[in-house]
């Protein structure tokens, strides 16, 4: 099938990839405030808003690339972004935080679009744009965040938030016309079958972990609600792995996560997440300090939102440029090389953070470095596994990063709590060096890529996983 997708394939899985889950993930974070005060809750019940989509688009998205590997990529993409855009619509006009929750868990199924992203992507382009393609698309996973933060200030202040929710349906709706058009049919596997007991258990266990790493810091996380879903999770994850070690065909295959060139990529996986999001977290909370504290700036909103842009645009210029040094060096060093200068970025602003200008060369490296990082880990995986589990492969390595980055998060604001004044900012960015330390020996690990005996006899054969040193 390759070449047979048409112009303009692959920038419209990227665009699609930001308004169906990036983007529509975070429009939701600046306007929390209003979201408030608009529905009459909570911070805590708004806060849900947020929480809701990231619960629900951890567990959609490796059941959705598992469905897409069964029945045909385009089909289920289809179907995930009517989901995703009838669920963006609900939560724009939702009168009460119930019915907003409802629509950003049927949003969160967008999150999908990316393993179905991946699998088009291995099936449709050409062996020799393959790597650029997979890379551009995973950089798309950090744009949204900048991109809602610089469009947040206007459209709340001039139109209100509830515009700031109509923002992904404005491109969702013509993206999935579009993807109708474009995105080339594909013959569903032979005899598929979905492991649904194995689907119901993976979200049980994994709502479970998430909703009690989410809600930790305001409960305790000695309380009797995380410690309960805690248990929780760790019973049903066992029943999970025990089914999922005796169906035909199990929603994952375990045997898969062994290989090589897959549970390193994950491990590194987790740990980029955890750097993005610490990051994501930090930057913004010190530019906003008060300046009297000595160490913070005074700036407003806007000002940290504008400290991120530089870095979103660094990752997504990386991921598009990844593809050609995979071809040249392959993506063990490329991930390897993205995850020294993260490392190194953050290593700067643990001794640099004075002045503006510091936090701009920290964040600008951090984001260049974690752009090649994320796209050499999704390249990682396609290149480790059959075709017929790109799909599922994909979503979990995408799920292990949502993990990663709820870690981020979790930790660095509990150690700028414990760890009193500049501080307690010092040790955040130290912490996401080292776990950026950790990622280079993992790197090394990753298996080097042999000279691919091609699948297919046409221009569209894709690398075979036997050409990967296990």
């Amino acid at each position: 099938m390759a070449g047979q997708g048409g112009r303009g394939l692959v920038p419209l899985l990227a665009f699609l990839g930001v308004m169906a889950y990036s983007l529509s993930m975070a429009v939701v974070t600046p306007a929390l405030p209003q979201i408030q005060e608009g529905l009459d809750t909570t911070p805590a019940g708004a806060a849900w808003a947020l929480t809701a989509m990231t619960l629900s688009a951890a567990v959609a998205t490796p059941v959705v690339g598992r469905l897409g590997d069964l029945y045909g990529p385009r089909r289920v993409l289809l179907a995930v972004l009517a989901i995703a855009t009838a669920g963006m619509v609900v939560a724009a006009l939702a009168p009460t935080v119930p019915v907003m929750l409802v629509g950003r868990v049927l949003g969160g199924v967008g999150g999908g679009v990316f393993p179905l992203a991946y699998t088009i992507i291995r099936d449709v382009v050409p062996p020799a744009r393959t790597a650029s393609a997979v890379g551009l698309m995973s950089s798309m996973l950090g744009l949204g965040g900048a991109v809602s933060w610089c469009l947040a200030g206007p459209i709340i202040d001039f139109l209100g938030w509830r515009w700031l929710l109509w923002l992904p349906v404005a491109g969702l709706v013509p993206g999935l016309v579009l993807a109708w058009w474009i995105v080339p049919r594909s013959a569903p596997a032979k005899a598929a079958r979905v492991d649904w007991w194995g689907a119901v258990l993976f979200a049980a266990w994994l709502v479970a972990a998430l909703t009690a790493l989410t809600e930790g810091l305001d409960w305790g996380w000695t309380s009797p609600g995380v410690l309960g879903l805690l248990a929780l999770s760790a019973v049903t994850a066992a029943v999970w792995l025990r089914v999922e070690g005796r169906v035909a065909d199990p929603l994952v295959d375990l045997r898969l996560m062994r290989v090589r060139g897959v549970w390193t990529a994950n491990a590194a996986s987790l740990l980029s997440g955890y750097a993005l999001m610490a990051g994501g977290l930090l930057f913004p909370l010190l530019v906003q300090l008060p300046a009297d504290t000595g160490y913070g700036f005074g700036g407003t909103a806007t000002q940290a939102a504008l400290l991120q842009l530089p870095a979103s645009i660094g990752m997504t210029a990386a991921g598009m440029t990844a593809g050609l040094l995979d071809r040249r060096i392959g993506s063990r060093m490329v991930l390897f090389g993205g995850a020294l200068m993260t490392g190194l970025g953050y290593a700067f602003v643990v001794l640099q953070h004075a002045a503006m200008w510091q936090l701009y060369v920290g964040g600008l490296a951090r984001g260049i470095g974690l752009g090649f990082a994320y796209a050499a880990v999704a390249n990682l995986v396609v290149a480790a596994v059959p075709s017929g589990e790109t799909g599922v492969a994909t979503g979990i390595n995408t799920l292990i990063r949502t993990v990663g980055a709820s870690l981020g998060t979790q930790i660095s604001a509990v150690v700028i709590v414990v760890v009193p004044g500049e501080a307690g900012y010092t040790a955040g960015f130290a912490m996401s060096a080292a776990a950026m330390a950790v990622v280079l020996p993992l790197a090394l690990l990753a298996p080097r890529r042999r000279r691919a005996r091609g699948r297919g006899t046409g221009p569209g054969a894709v690398p075979d996983p036997v050409s990967v040193v296990q």
